[in-house]
Order: structure tokens, then sequence, then C-alpha cells
């Protein structure tokens, strides 16, 4: 595990020129995955390591956003995009695990390429299903354990110093994840794709209105 605070002073380090170091990557790679996730989203949407707000440009009209990362540079990254493309949009400076919002508050909770380099997949999706109301959306994007043996081993090998430098994983599978909390009856998975090798996958699942019936009618006992 790498130490949370050195962690958010090398992201704030890198905010201010992030956006043009990975151009190339984002438009050639990662947007059409991030208008999938991003035609997918309605109302108040919680953009959890949103960093510099590469998800904005894909949102619908009537959208409202809150942007949550741990470091405060690119929450101003954030807010200066959403201002100029005019989307009304609040910034929370919080971990992924501890989301500083209130139950049920979020028509749409969204993570792009964080559950990558998150301590805790599993309480981190917790806390974005907590935060959604009855029906609402979790979209997921993040570059997954590939599907081809040779990738998967070159993966291996990219974790050797990724992991210690910048907590960034290549073997994680965030839906395995949610398939677990889908067979308790938290979610429902509505679609996943995978793509480039199954290298990078997208999921769209909702919160489960009959886990918040399971709820009231035990609070009710």
């Amino acid at each position: 595990m790498v130490d949370s605070g050195r962690l958010a002073e090398f992201w704030d380090s890198e905010a201010a020129t992030y956006d043009r170091k990975t151009s190339l990557l984002e438009r050639r790679l990662f947007a059409p995955h991030r208008a999938w996730v991003g035609e997918r989203a309605r109302g108040h949407v919680v953009d959890v390591a949103c960093g510099t707000g590469a998800n904005l440009d894909h949102f619908p009209p009537g959208t409202r956003v809150t942007g949550v990362d741990f470091s405060p540079a690119m929450l101003t990254e954030f807010a200066s995009r959403a201002s100029a493309l005019r989307i009304p949009a609040e910034t929370r400076q919080a971990d992924a695990g501890r989301l500083p919002l209130d139950d049920a508050s979020a028509d749409t909770v969204l993570c792009t390429l964080g559950l990558c380099s998150i301590d805790g997949v599993e309480g981190a999706l917790s806390e974005m299903v907590r935060v959604l109301r009855p029906g609402g959306a979790l979209l997921l994007l993040d570059h997954v354990v590939s599907t081809s043996v040779l990738v998967r081993a070159g993966q291996r090998m990219l974790e050797t110093v990724t992991v210690s430098r910048f907590n960034e994983h290549f073997t994680r599978r965030p839906l395995d994840v949610v398939t677990a909390l889908a067979a308790e009856d938290v979610l429902d998975v509505v679609e996943t794709r995978r793509r480039l090798a199954g290298t990078l996958e997208s999921v769209h699942a909702t919160r489960a209105e009959t886990e918040v019936l399971r709820r009231e009618m035990r609070g009710r006992r």
C-alpha cells in the first residue's frame, strides 16, 4: 500500500499538465468508453476519483455533478472544466472509501479508471452503492486483468513497478465485486462489455429496489 498523502502530493503536482500529457491516450483510447459511461448518467451525478474532469465532456444536458477526489489540485482543474462547459458542479475532497454524501442522495455514481488505484475496492463500491438512490445507476470503467495469457503476464510485470510507485493495479476486476453484490440483491447488473483483449471493462448496474425494501422491512421488525 502506497502512502495516501504521498499519492495526493504526486497527483497535485501532475494536475496542471495532466490533460496535455494524456491527450493522445484519451482521444485514441479512453474517450469512446467514457462516452459509453457518460450517456448513461442522469440527474445528480457523483464522479468518484474525478481527476481533472475528463468525464464532463460526455454527460447529457440536465446533469449536475459532484466531483470527488483526494487531490485538491485535481479538483481545481475539475471545477474549471465544469465551469467552461457550463455544467452545474461542486467538488468534495475525500477518499473513495469515505464519501462525504448522504445516503441515497445521487441518481448516478460513476468511477472511471480509478478503482485500479483505490485501496479497498469492496469498501469503495459499498460507499458508491450507499449514496445511490434505489434504481440509481452505478457506472464503472477501468483497465482490468486481460483475457489473454500473454497480456496478463505483461500486466503482472507492469505491476512490479506501478503498484509500489503509484498504487496502480492492472490485474484487478471490479466486476467481480459488483457480481457478488448482485448475488446479495444489492445491485442489478444491466450491461457489461470488455475491449482490447479484455483489458478495458465497462459496467452498468443499478441499485436494487429489493435490497432497499428488505432493509426497510428489517427496520420495522
